[in-house]
């Protein structure tokens, strides 16, 4: 996927999700559900002018902060790589976050008829295998991927964690699709432990490829 039609997707759904913000504004309450705890319960609520607009706006500011760092990684050239994964990712993660803006808008409605973990998890499950995916494609550079002093100081121990890391998000991703299935604090159980555990993991990987490299 190329840099502009990243773009050009990413501002169309910024759009569309202030559109409908703004066209429900005087069908949603003040204030505004904001979270939700392992339950499913709400537990945080926003002033509606945020809970109209933050989501967007923040999502607005993410792709302008990744369309810029790959302009000011002394690494770019490296970027340049894997640009097209990279931009998938993109393009999934501003989907992501307008898709959970958009289960709030729902939910504030008053159609609460249905569990956000199970709305959004399996969702965020793509999002995790196709980081998975990039990761598997990632070159050594300064911002984007399993960023380690190690990692960073070494191809060799980049290149071997990046291919470790892209199994165990994919995995990670197949484990929250299933919470999303089953609910509950089951979720996120199956959603946090496999990914924290990872990327634990990745850190303690890649040091003792790096000691064991350095010492040959």
């Amino acid at each position: 996927m190329s840099t502009k039609t990243t773009i050009l997707i990413s501002m169309i759904l910024i759009a569309i999700a202030m559109i409908a913000g703004a066209a429900l504004w005087n069908q949603l309450p003040d204030p505004m559900a904001s979270h939700w705890n392992a339950n499913d319960q709400v537990d945080g609520t926003m002033p509606k002018f945020w809970g109209v607009f933050m989501m967007p706006l923040v999502t607005l500011g993410m792709l302008a902060l990744f369309l810029i760092v790959p302009n000011i990684d002394p690494l770019k050239a490296n970027i340049a790589q894997f640009r097209n994964s990279f931009n998938i990712f993109i393009v999934l993660i501003i989907g992501f976050m307008l898709y959970v803006h958009g289960l709030t808008l729902v939910w504030s409605l008053g159609k609460t008829n249905f569990k956000m973990s199970a709305a959004m998890l399996p969702f965020m499950g793509v999002l995790f295998i196709a980081i998975g995916f990039m990761l598997r494609k990632a070159k050594r550079n300064f911002f984007i991927g399993i960023r380690t002093p190690w990692t960073l100081s070494s191809d060799s121990v980049w290149d071997k964690t990046h291919q470790l890391g892209s199994v165990l998000f994919m995995a990670s991703g197949t484990f929250a699709i299933l919470g999303g299935l089953i609910g509950g604090t089951a979720a996120f159980w199956l959603v946090f432990v496999p990914l924290i555990g990872s990327t634990l993991f990745l850190v303690v990987y890649s040091y003792v490829l790096y000691r064991n490299e350095t010492k040959s």
